[in-house]
């Protein structure tokens, strides 16, 4: 379907465009919203006729968004969750989510005005896009965590997960004197021990039978 834009939507087009769109997306989104008219002869002439109160109109609410833009321009939020030690969230943090956080803290926000990609699902700091309006767009921190001091240690730049086992090293050789009893010597060091007595011993019997005769 094609469609006059009544104001910029991000990726399609600037206020006055002349765009094609798949039908749902007009219908669903474009056309009860006020964002688009149909591109007909009609349309196109009650565009330009209101043009200009259209654009003074988006000028004003540009205005508006840039001072609440000011405000929460790199702001960090707090979303609290439950999760596992490794950081993975039962559930997640949806742009609904997101916009009630926002919300609760003295700015109304919209959850379509939350460009978010897919849902946060595990604990940490996540930058998200905010658009105020067509033309403002600024970036928030959502600090996704259990408590609020883990919070407080994310926003210090700790890590609150379990890190994964360490293999677990082999183990020392046992000391010989955990293995031998008090006194004795290594195997080694008592075969070497006992092949001197015998040399010892075969002198002595040599030296006995040269001496008798």
């Amino acid at each position: 379907m094609e469609v006059i834009l009544l104001e910029r939507i991000r990726k399609l087009g600037q206020m006055g465009d002349t765009v094609t769109v798949k039908d749902g997306f007009a219908r669903n989104f474009l056309l009860p919203q006020g964002k688009a008219l149909r591109a007909n002869e009609k349309n196109k002439q009650r565009f330009e006729t209101e043009r200009a109160e259209l654009e003074a109109h988006n000028l004003e609410q540009k205005s508006e968004a840039a001072k609440v833009g000011e405000k929460i321009e790199g702001k960090v939020f707090i979303a609290i969750r439950q999760a596992g030690d490794t950081g993975q969230l039962y559930g997640s943090v949806s742009s609904r989510d997101i916009a009630d956080v926002i919300t609760e803290n003295g700015i109304q926000i919209d959850r379509n005005q939350v460009l978010l990609n897919r849902p946060i699902k595990v604990l940490g700091l996540h930058k998200v896009l905010i658009s105020l309006h067509p033309e403002v767009e600024v970036n928030v921190e959502i600090n996704v965590a259990r408590t609020e001091e883990e919070a407080e240690r994310q926003a210090r730049g700790e890590d609150v997960t379990a890190q994964a086992d360490e293999p677990e090293e082999e183990e020392e050789a046992l000391s010989a004197e955990e293995i031998f009893e008090e006194g004795a010597e290594p195997d080694q060091e008592g075969e070497a021990s006992a092949e001197t007595d015998a040399e010892d011993q075969a002198q002595e019997a040599a030296d006995e039978a040269e001496s008798k005769d």
